[in-house]
């Protein structure tokens, strides 16, 4: 049970009912943004697992011509920039790729093998999906994050502080009631005292 300090007035018995109500009304909230988050990751690992496929189907379809990457020269392409944006699912903030940009070193059409433009279109491809895998990933690990987070929150909400509210309550009630009690039969003995009193 929660650990929730209170006193035995009604003061605290209204400060708890003001927790228990927004906590009531908060859970279901919380639990929608779960379920939410919890589609969005398993949206993004299928897509990253889709995309670090192909990358691999297509390195597997390349590899007939690995000889041929030993004429190549590398140092004609690279990743010069990876623009991203940010969206917000469920109310977390997640990478988006927009666009890989690459650099290009000018190279002599003639002096190199006819097959590098088709070399460099192939290294554009691969780096892209490899790219794309990497920020998927990360989006579902963003997103995996916030959802443990959030079940954690439903589960102190639900397991811990709605019972230890109503608890806490239930135990005030009862002694305002018991005091109550012990007033009222306060009162009908001095109540009959007076009265015997008077009879004296």
């Amino acid at each position: 049970m929660a650990l929730i300090k209170y006193q035995y007035n009604k003061t605290s018995l209204n400060n708890l009912n003001t927790q228990l109500k927004m906590r009531v009304k908060a859970l279901p909230t919380i639990k929608s943004k779960e379920s939410a988050l919890r589609a969005e990751v398993k949206k993004a690992k299928v897509e990253a697992e889709w995309l670090f496929a192909e990358m691999e189907r297509q390195i597997a379809a390349y590899s007939g011509i690995a000889a041929l990457w030993n004429e190549f020269d590398a140092s004609l392409i690279a990743v010069e920039d990876v623009q991203l944006h940010i969206e917000k699912i469920a109310g977390v903030q997640i990478p988006v790729l927009d666009q890989v940009i690459f650099k290009e070193k000018p190279y002599a059409l003639f002096n190199r093998p006819f097959w590098y433009p088709d070399g460099i279109r192939i290294l554009k491809d691969l780096a892209t999906i490899g790219i794309k895998s990497e920020v998927f990933y990360e989006k579902m690990r963003m997103l995996e994050h916030a959802r443990k987070k959030t079940t954690q929150k439903v589960n102190l909400y639900e397991k811990v502080q709605i019972p230890g509210y109503n608890e806490a309550i239930r135990k005030i009630k009862r002694f305002m009631e018991d005091e109550e009690n012990l007033s009222k039969a306060g009162q009908k003995i001095v109540k009959v005292r007076q009265q015997m009193e008077e009879v004296v």
